[in-house]
This record gives C-alpha cells, sequence and structure tokens, in this order.
C-alpha cells in the first residue's frame, strides 16, 4: 500500500513582507551555489507579482554578498492573469505537444462578436432592438460571465436546476438568451480557432497538474500567494504541494481559529480567511498542520539530481533580523494583527468579543485614524504622510486604495513638492490624452460642430492641425470669442456663418478644420457603414488634427506608453471589425466609447523609487514601511455588489458560481493583510460630494473590538499631519484688503444713464463704475440656453409688436394673432427642446391672461403706444444729466391721462422698495412723461401699473403703485435721484459696492469684482 503523502504547506504571516520573505527563503536554500536557483519554478498570481519577486532578488543579500549581486532568477510564471502569455509551464522532459492549447481570442474580437450576438437577440426578442453601444456594454459584461463560469468550473447544463418559472419576467428573458449562449458560442469560437481566456488557462493548468502527477520534476516547484477560488488552481495547488520538491506558500493564513471557527468561515464568503479556508480542505491540511516559511536552509539538490529531499522548518533567515528589529515590535505587531483578525471573525461568533481580555496599551502603536472632512482633504492628508516619510533615509510608503479617483488626486498634491507618481492600477484608455483626443475628435464630428465639443477638442494639448501649437491655440481662443451666445447652426456652413466676414484668418482656419476631419462627419451622418469604414477616417481625422508644423500627427498623437496602448486599440479595433455587420453612423460614437470603456494603461515602472500608489490588486503580495489605507468607506472598500445583469444573487447560487460576497471576502484578506507593515494610516472622507459617507463596516467593527480590549482610544488621528493638512493651503500672513472704493475723476463719470441703470446705481454704484467708466461688459455663455432674460427680450417684443399692430382695437383671433406674432420672435430659441418644453407653453398661458386683460380694458383705452422712447435732462453741478426711458406701453385713457405700465417677467418689486425708492424704473418714465419728453405721448399720468408675466401660478398680475394720484411718488423718486446725481458729481464719492446689503440686488454681472463675498467672510 502506497504511503499518502503530507502536502507541503507554508505560510507567510502579514507581519513579515511576503514576497522579500519568499526570496530570502530560496537564496537561503541555495548554500552559495547561484545555478541552483535558476532550476527552481516558482508560481504567482499575477504579472505585477512576478514584477516584484524579481526586485525583491535584486534587494536581498545572498550569503557572503551585498544587495544587488547578480543573480540567475528561478523561472517566475503568473498563473492568475486571464490575458497572460506566459502560462507554459511544462517541464523540459515533457512532451511540448502535450500543451497544444488554442491560443485566447483577442479581448476586442471577443467582445465584437458577443455584441453581435447580443444585438441579433435584442432583435429576435420582441422588443425594441438594442443599439450597438447598449450591446457593447452588454457584451462587457457577458465576457466577465463567461469568464466568471470558465473560472468557477460551472456548466451550462446547470441552466436547467433555475427553474424559470419562479423567476421574474425580466430574468426569464435573460434566461431564454443564456439557454442559446451555449449552443452558439462555442461553434463561434471554433471557427475563430480560440478560446475563452479562462477556459485556456483551465486547460492549461489542468493539463500541468496532469503532466507533473505523470511525471514529477525533478526541480523544485513553490507555488506562493495563491489561495485558490478557482477548481483548477486548486487542483494544481494540491499537485504541487504533493511532489517532493513541492511546496505551497499561503499569505497570511490565521491559525489561531478552533475548529469550530473555521467551519464558521467555510460558511462565510466576506471572511478574510474564507478562500483559504477552502483550499486548506481541498488539500486535506488542517491549519495547525501548515508551518511557517521560510523551511530550514537546507541546500537545494545539485543539477540533475533527485535526492528526494524534502523542506524543513526553520528559524530565522538573515532577512528577519532586517525587517523586524526587536522581538518586542514583532509581538506588537503580533498583538495588533490578533485584534484585526478578531474583528472580522464570522458574525455567527461575535460573541467572543465579550471574553476579549484587556490588551496592552502599544498593541496599536504606529496605527493612526484620520477621518478627513471631504475627499479632497483626504488626498492632501494622504500626499503628506508619504511625503513626510521620505525624510527617513531609504524608507518606503504605498497607498493602496481601491477608489481611482482618490489615487488620482493624490498623485496631483504630491506635485507639490515635485513628487512625480503613478497610480498602478492603471488608468483608462478615456482618460489618457490620447484616448480623450480620439473620442473629443468623434464628439466634435458627431455634434455637428456644437460649440463645446468644438472647443475641447481644439483645446486639447494634441490638437495642432497643422501649425504650432501656440498659434493653433490662438487661433481656437478667437473662435471661441465669436461663437459665444447662441449655439450656430450646424456643420461647417453654420460656423463659418457665425463669423464676420472681415475676419479671413478665423475663415481659413475653420477650412483648414473641414480638411482635418475629413470626410469622417458625413460618414457619422450615413445611414449604414461597415465599423472599418467608420474607424479608419476616425483614425485619419486625429491624426490630421495632431499634426503640428514640425511633426506628423501619428508622431504625436501615439507616443508615450498611453499613445502605444491606443494605437493598439486602434490597430485591433480595426481587425476584430472585419465582419461586424454595417451600423448608422450615428451609432459609432456609442459603440467606440463602450469597447474602450474597459481598457486600462498601466505603467510599465513607477516614477518614484520609494513612494507607489497601489490598487488592491496591486498591493498583494507587498509591504512597504508606510501602508496607507485610503477611501475607507461603505461602496468604496469594500465596493459596492456590482450588478450582473445575467443572473440575480439566487440564480448565481444555483448555478454555482461566486456570489459578490465572494470579492468582499477578498477586500478583507487585503484589509487584514495591510495591517502588517510597521507603519498603517487609516483615512476616509466624511463627505463625497457633499453627501454624508458611512464608514467601512471594518472600521466599524474594529472600533468595536477596540473598545471591548480596553484600547478605545487607541486608534487616534496623527494631529500633526492632520493639521497640516487644515492649514496647508493657508497664506503665512493675512492682510485682508478693503472693500473696492474707485474714486474716478468727475470728467470719467458717466452723464447719460437709462432709468433701468439708475436703478442699479442706487443698489449698487460699484457695478455702474465697472460697466460705464471700465466699461467691462459680461461675455455670453458659450452654447448658451435661452434663459428668463431670452424669455422677457422674446414676450417684450412680440407684445410690442402686437400693440403696434393693434393699437385701439383688437383683432377678432387676438390670442391666435398674437400666438403667431410670439412664435416669430421666439425663433431660434424654440430649436431648444427645452425652450419648446419649458418657455413656449408658459407664452401660451401669459397670451390667453393678455388677451382676456385686454378684451376687459381696451374700452377705456384711446390708445396703446409701445416701445415709446424718451429723456429727461437734470441739471446737476458736473453739468446736465440725461435720464432715459423706453415704456413697455402707454395707455391713453378715455377719461383723461395716460397709464405707464412696465412688463416684468420675473418677481416685482416690493412695497418696501418702491416706496424707499429702490425702484425708480417706472416713477422716473412717469417723470418723463410728465415732461412731455416721451416721442409718442406727453401729458400727465394718472396710473402707474406693473403687469407681471410669469406664465406660472397666477399666470400674470397687474399691480398698481403710487396710489390713487402717482405723481407724489413720482416726484419723491426724482428728487432722490437728483441728490444721487449730486452726490457723485462730488469726486471723492467712491462708487462702492452694494453698500446697503438690505437693498442690494439680486443679480450682479460684477460681484466676482466686487469681493463682496471674501467681505462678508473677513467680517
Amino acid at each position: 500500500m502506497t504511503e499518502r503523502v503530507r502536502p507541503k504547506v507554508y505560510t507567510i504571516g502579514p507581519e513579515r513582507p511576503f514576497l522579500a520573505t519568499l526570496a530570502d527563503g530560496l537564496l537561503g536554500m541555495t548554500v552559495g551555489d547561484p545555478m541552483r536557483l535558476p532550476r527552481a519554478t516558482i508560481l504567482l498570481p499575477t504579472r505585477r507579482a512576478v514584477r516584484a519577486l524579481r526586485e525583491a532578488f535584486l534587494r536581498a543579500a545572498p550569503e557572503g554578498h551585498e544587495a544587488g549581486t547578480p543573480l540567475l532568477l528561478p523561472r517566475l510564471r503568473p498563473v492568475g492573469d486571464l490575458d497572460s502569455d506566459e502560462l507554459t509551464l511544462t517541464d523540459g522532459a515533457a512532451n511540448g505537444d502535450a500543451l497544444a492549447v488554442p491560443p485566447a481570442i483577442p479581448e476586442l474580437r471577443r467582445r465584437l462578436l458577443l455584441t453581435q450576438l447580443v444585438m441579433r437577440w435584442g432583435r429576435v426578442r420582441g422588443q425594441a432592438p438594442l443599439l450597438p453601444g447598449q450591446a457593447a456594454a452588454l457584451a462587457a459584461s457577458l465576457a466577465r460571465f463567461l469568464d466568471t463560469v470558465a473560472t468557477e468550473g460551472a456548466t451550462f447544463a446547470r441552466l436547467a436546476d433555475l427553474v424559470p418559472q419562479d423567476l421574474a419576467a425580466h430574468w426569464q428573458t435573460v434566461y431564454k438568451f443564456l439557454e442559446i449562449l451555449p449552443s452558439q458560442w462555442p461553434h463561434i469560437l471554433a471557427a475563430e480557432g480560440a478560446l475563452d481566456p479562462a477556459e485556456r488557462r483551465n486547460r492549461l493548468l489542468e493539463r500541468q497538474a496532469a503532466i507533473w502527477r505523470r511525471s514529477p520534476p525533478s526541480d523544485p516547484v513553490i507555488a506562493a500567494g495563491l489561495t485558490g477560488g478557482i477548481p483548477v488552481m486548486t487542483g494544481l495547488l494540491s499537485v504541487v504541494a504533493k511532489l517532493d520538491r513541492g511546496a505551497v506558500i499561503l499569505p497570511g493564513l490565521d491559525r489561531r481559529a478552533d475548529e469550530a471557527e473555521w467551519r464558521a468561515i467555510e460558511r462565510d464568503e466576506a471572511h478574510p480567511q474564507y478562500l483559504l479556508a477552502l483550499l486548506l480542505r481541498a488539500l486535506g491540511v488542517a491549519p495547525t498542520e501548515v508551518r511557517d516559511w521560510p523551511p530550514c536552509p537546507d541546500p537545494l539538490p545539485a543539477s540533475g539530481a533527485r535526492d528526494g529531499q524534502e523542506l524543513h522548518d526553520c528559524a530565522n533567515l538573515p532577512l528577519f533580523a532586517a525587517a523586524v528589529k526587536t522581538g518586542r515590535l514583532l509581538s506588537a505587531r503580533a498583538r495588533r494583527l490578533r485584534l484585526v483578525g478578531e474583528a472580522l471573525r464570522p458574525a455567527a461568533t461575535t460573541d467572543a468579543w465579550h471574553r476579549l481580555p484587556p490588551q496592552a496599551a502599544d498593541t496599536f502603536d504606529g496605527v493612526s485614524r484620520i477621518d478627513c472632512a471631504s475627499a479632497q482633504q483626504e488626498a492632501v492628508t494622504i500626499a503628506l504622510l508619504l511625503r513626510r516619510k521620505l525624510e527617513t533615509p531609504g524608507e518606503t510608503a504605498a497607498l493602496v486604495t481601491p477608489d481611482r479617483e482618490l489615487a488620482r488626486r493624490v498623485a496631483v498634491e504630491l506635485r507639490r513638492w515635485g513628487i512625480e507618481i503613478d497610480d498602478s492600477a492603471g488608468l483608462p484608455l478615456n482618460r489618457t490624452p490620447p484616448g480623450a483626443f480620439l473620442r473629443l475628435v468623434l464628439e466634435l464630428a458627431a455634434s455637428r460642430l456644437a460649440p463645446v465639443p468644438l472647443l475641447a477638442a481644439l483645446k486639447h494639448p494634441l490638437a495642432a492641425g497643422g501649425l504650432d501649437p501656440a498659434v493653433f491655440r490662438r487661433l481656437a481662443r478667437r473662435l471661441e470669442k465669436e461663437i459665444l451666445g447662441p449655439r450656430p447652426a450646424p456643420g461647417f456652413a453654420g460656423l463659418r456663418a457665425a463669423l464676420r466676414d472681415q475676419d479671413t484668418g478665423l475663415h481659413r482656419f475653420v477650412d483648414r478644420l473641414n480638411a482635418c476631419l475629413g470626410r469622417l462627419p458625413d460618414l457619422l451622418e450615413a445611414g449604414a457603414v461597415p465599423l472599418a469604414r467608420l474607424v479608419i477616417p476616425h483614425i485619419e481625422a486625429a491624426e490630421r488634427l495632431a499634426a503640428s508644423a514640425t511633426e506628423a500627427g501619428s508622431k504625436r498623437l501615439w507616443a508615450g506608453e498611453a499613445g502605444e496602448n491606443a494605437a493598439r486599440f486602434c490597430h485591433e479595433l480595426i481587425e476584430a471589425a472585419r465582419d461586424f455587420p454595417p451600423l448608422s453612423g450615428r451609432d459609432y460614437p456609442a459603440l467606440f466609447e463602450a469597447l474602450g470603456a474597459g481598457m486600462v494603461v498601466r505603467p510599465a515602472f513607477g516614477r518614484h523609487p520609494r513612494l507607489a500608489i497601489w490598487g488592491l490588486v496591486e498591493a498583494r503580495l507587498q509591504q512597504a514601511d508606510l501602508l496607507v489605507l485610503g477611501g475607507l468607506n461603505e461602496g468604496s472598500w469594500p465596493g459596492s455588489a456590482e450588478h450582473d445583469p445575467w443572473m440575480s444573487r439566487p440564480m448565481r447560487r444555483e448555478f454555482r458560481i461566486a456570489v459578490p460576497e465572494r470579492s468582499v471576502g477578498i477586500a478583507a484578506h487585503d484589509f487584514v493583510q495591510a495591517f502588517g507593515a510597521p507603519e498603517v494610516a487609516l483615512t476616509r472622507a466624511a463627505r463625497q460630494d457633499g453627501v454624508p459617507t458611512v464608514p467601512s463596516r471594518w472600521l466599524l467593527r474594529l472600533d468595536t473590538v477596540l473598545r471591548a480590549a480596553g484600547l478605545g482610544h487607541a486608534l487616534g488621528p496623527d494631529e500633526t499631519v492632520k493639521a497640516a493638512a487644515e492649514q496647508i493651503d493657508e497664506p503665512e500672513h493675512y492682510r485682508p484688503l478693503p472693500p473696492a472704493s474707485p474714486r474716478p475723476p468727475l470728467e470719467a463719470r458717466p452723464r447719460r444713464l437709462s432709468v433701468t441703470q439708475i436703478e442699479i446705481w442706487l443698489r449698487d454704484p460699484y457695478a455702474i463704475y465697472a460697466r460705464h467708466i471700465l466699461e467691462l461688459k459680461p461675455l455670453d455663455e458659450l452654447d448658451a440656453d435661452p434663459g428668463r432674460a431670452d424669455l422677457g427680450i422674446a414676450i417684450h417684443d412680440a407684445l410690442d409688436e402686437f400693440v403696434h399692430r393693434y393699437p385701439r382695437e383688437l383683432p377678432v383671433e387676438a390670442e391666435a394673432e398674437l400666438l403667431g406674432i410670439g412664435r416669430a420672435h421666439f425663433g431660434p430659441i424654440l430649436s431648444r427642446p427645452g425652450a419648446w418644453a419649458f418657455w413656449w407653453p408658459r407664452f401660451e398661458r401669459i397670451t390667453r391672461w393678455l388677451v382676456a386683460e385686454e378684451r376687459a380694458h381696451r374700452s377705456g383705452v384711446v390708445e396703446s403706444i409701445s416701445e415709446s422712447e424718451g429723456s429727461l435732462t437734470v441739471p446737476a453741478p458736473g453739468g446736465p444729466f440725461t435720464l432715459t426711458a423706453k415704456a413697455d406701453r402707454i395707455h391713453r385713457l378715455a377719461a383723461g391721462g395716460f397709464l405707464l405700465v412696465d412688463y416684468k417677467t420675473g418677481s416685482l418689486p416690493s412695497k418696501k422698495e418702491i416706496s424707499a425708492g429702490f425702484a425708480p424704473q417706472l416713477p422716473l418714465e412717469g417723470a418723463i412723461l410728465r415732461d412731455g419728453s416721451f416721442a409718442s405721448a406727453a401729458g400727465i399720468p394718472t396710473a402707474l401699473e406693473y403687469w407681471r408675466l410669469s406664465g406660472g401660478v397666477p399666470v400674470g398680475e397687474r399691480r398698481p403703485i403710487g396710489d390713487d394720484d402717482p405723481n407724489n411718488l413720482i416726484q419723491s423718486v426724482l428728487d432722490r435721484v437728483r441728490a444721487l446725481i449730486e452726490r457723485f458729481d462730488n469726486p471723492e464719492t467712491p462708487y462702492l459696492a452694494e453698500p446697503v446689503p438690505r437693498w442690494a440686488p439680486r443679480f450682479s454681472d460684477y460681484r466676482h469684482l466686487e469681493r463682496v463675498t471674501a467681505r462678508e467672510d473677513e467680517e
């Protein structure tokens, strides 16, 4: 009977750097013979782990040598990456044909094939067909689902177990698609001569395991950092663990739990030890049987020898004396890790927290927690923590976070000190300069030169259009000034029409842009175009627009790592699109965006030798002297459960594939491992985009455990860094400026103002100074939507024409007539969906109310006069001062006298504002009428009225002012204005900003210049 071989399973605790410990153990077993090390094979989870282990060997010191001594390294193989081309593990003695496995299908090709499959399903399901962009997004999730099915060892034969009649109608529709997927997708792959990446990895690992079972290798094979969770991986690890020269090294196995707790862990997928528990059960190894790595440094056998020598436990190696300076520190860190593990124990066993004994006060030395007010303050805090670590020679620091936005903020903040650092988790292709430029060029053409996409593309750093970039940028800024305001007509014809004829330079610039885009805009308007015929003109347009006067566009666009990745993506897209069905040109931008969304550009090498930013995957198996765990909020770390459009949570359980809690458990393991670093900082933002956040569940659990262990105040902030983060942007010396109080000479002060400007003068003299003395006028917004001011202008113009046509008698169809006039004056405004849906219905309601009022009161009106202009000259110390006005409407009344009307589409002045003289427009118009200075009317005003035309609730309102005789109000306001003119004719009188805050105007174009808000803050 053959004796059962005991699996050789080791662990490296989180308090020791995993890869450095692994490298040190391997070097310790070479016993000075460098030719023994390269015969070993090391299996690692990712290519990044492979690179990090190479660096660990470089830093390690072989016996009798210094760090950095040249070494022949072992064979390092990543076996967890789906896209790795380095999975050929077979022993040299094996037949190479045994591993002849079809290649993995290129990802873009797979996405497009799945997109076609989803689109066909959309057409036959009896509902509106899916657009290509929508289908591509679903295809991306479908590709992940296929990989998950293969990775978990599931089979579509289990679909019948899902019992479709028990599912909601939506899931029954998806179920029908999943039924046809296994009958079509394998044939598509066979025609491609390829496999899904996960299936290919499964076959390679299965064949490798079979070869090693049949013919065990003579050289060492060590699987390090792999945690299982993949059935074929578990099978391979089982084989490796039983090889004579094999070993499996687990990261951070917690061996303190008893048998009952391990059973609870095996049922809790969110537990950090869940995958390790399943792996140990599959290997037939109890946690207590797992030993520490490194084993005793017995020498590896000489080349070609097979002495059956196994790996044994041993004591310390040189690395540990450097990594752990004293036994007391190791003890404190071990106690820290024990409490963190306790905090994440299965929920069913948390009653054990009540039995926790008190812990030593130094247990959490070196650990801090900083709760920041905002995401920006968190980024500043982390940047300060990393920067401070550089003050200690040779020490390293890293930020670990799944929040890529936080990572980018920290990288930006570190530039304060000239520190360039990469986010090793990568940057989405569409966030890189070439990826963003490709997208912007497409948006520019697809929008038919809408102002915002146009200028976004032209202002991109890569845009040059065959000119010197500085010249191109100046022309783009000139073009921006010309197209401010409402959107020009679409296309190049509309853009040229928006330019002044005499500006030949800008016309030539537009011609250049037309030549750069070529046929792309026309193709995007076409009905059915092959995908490749859209991609190629898109790339050509981008290259032409990227060309400068001295460099070709291809050289500028595809430069650097990001450019190379973008070029590879475009090339693969052209290749993959060969049989994609023709699509409408307007569907191409969404398809391109969906296909590029999952592409990530990762830096080949970090920019800084001692600082790093890691995602959760990149941080695994790595350690630094300081680890900052950032973004510790629910929804970030751990992340929210990803929505799966293909299977609900119960369906996944029935199908026997991982539920979202599995990813929570993996992230929890990363969280625990990080506490093994010498120093740990935990950070979170209390508010994200102004919304309160919830601390990570692990922080809440840790708080509870610390209180139970008598360490309720042990996890506090680093007060030095916290204070520095709050003060970093504060100036050393603060000298507030006095309020703006310009005193221009008398000859510079205006001598002519409209009655509406008089109101501004009373409320905000600085605005008069800025507009009439400095001659500062606000620019229109780009691609401006019509606002309330545009509504007011359109209504005023429509009513003006209506009154001019019918000054005495109303027409029979007055309402229809006014609507027709209004439609002509609203004109281009109605091309905006928002204006058509919001403003036009208001005008229709205003029309009905106004016609009803006119019919009720026109019998007492002899004549209506619209938009009559007039002026009044007032003597003053500085010389005559002229008041100008344009009356919205003047009614000549049958009973004698005049009614002055002022339309308001917004709110009306209050009685207090009128009586205080801060609403002088209508009374001053009454003064001009009384003076006989209107062109079309002269006489005594007997009534002054505001007509509010809001179109809301109420639709309209007539509000008289000045009681029965408005002339008293007219005189008092006129006297106030004369006094105002006299006061400002004194050169010492300043133009103050909002001198009486109570009467400040509701809106001002110059408030940012007045520093009113800053003044209030200073006070």
